[in-house]
């Protein structure tokens, strides 16, 4: 039996399609494999708020505080299934500003980096690939002055997060530094590795 073109041609589409079929049953296995989660990596933005001791002096001026927008660089460390160990850098994009008789007055917001531990207080499972967790717990970070000198202030922090898949994260949350009376908002994206 002699093999013409058109069998070569047939083989290969053969070959093509028995691999295509592998490489989709190989990729549901996967799928359905849970990987180890070790860290999450996130990006997101944060509002600054001014503190409490300022915010008095200014309201005797009739001034009106305008929250510091910053990004915020943040990872996640997994060593336990209920212990997380956050690392943060929060990088201002402008300066703080007031209004203090119909003037606006600029002073220097300063970047701090930080770490602690969070603990997750709870899980819900929205659906069968999300949930919804909720993690609080103290932090220290690393505030850089204006004189370039390091402040070390405690923090208290917290963030409801959502994750979808095994991979994708959206969070929101909320920090409160004791040291110097200033409360923070944070949110963003991130993706769990």
């Amino acid at each position: 039996m002699k093999k013409t073109p058109q069998f070569y041609k047939a083989k290969f589409f053969y070959i093509v399609i028995l691999l295509f079929f592998s490489s989709i049953t190989r990729g549901n296995e996967a799928d359905t494999v849970k990987k180890n989660q070790l860290f999450e990596l996130s990006f997101g933005q944060s509002l600054l708020f001014i503190s409490d001791s300022k915010v008095a002096n200014l309201r005797n001026r009739e001034a009106v505080i305008i929250p510091t927008n910053a990004i915020l660089f943040f990872a996640e460390f997994f060593p336990q299934k209920k212990i997380r160990i956050p690392v943060f850098f929060n990088l201002p994009t402008e300066t703080k500003q007031f209004l203090i008789n119909n003037l606006l007055v600029n002073e220097r917001a300063n970047p701090s980096f930080g770490f602690g531990i969070e603990y997750n207080v709870f899980q819900i499972k929205l659906d069968s690939k999300s949930k919804l967790e909720f993690e609080i717990g103290p932090l220290a970070t690393f505030v850089i002055d204006k004189n370039n000198t390091i402040r070390v202030l405690p923090i208290l922090a917290g963030r409801l997060r959502i994750m979808r898949g095994e991979d994708f994260v959206m969070y929101i949350g909320t920090s409160y530094s004791v040291g110097i009376n200033s409360w923070g908002l944070l949110y963003g994206t991130g993706t769990v590795f």
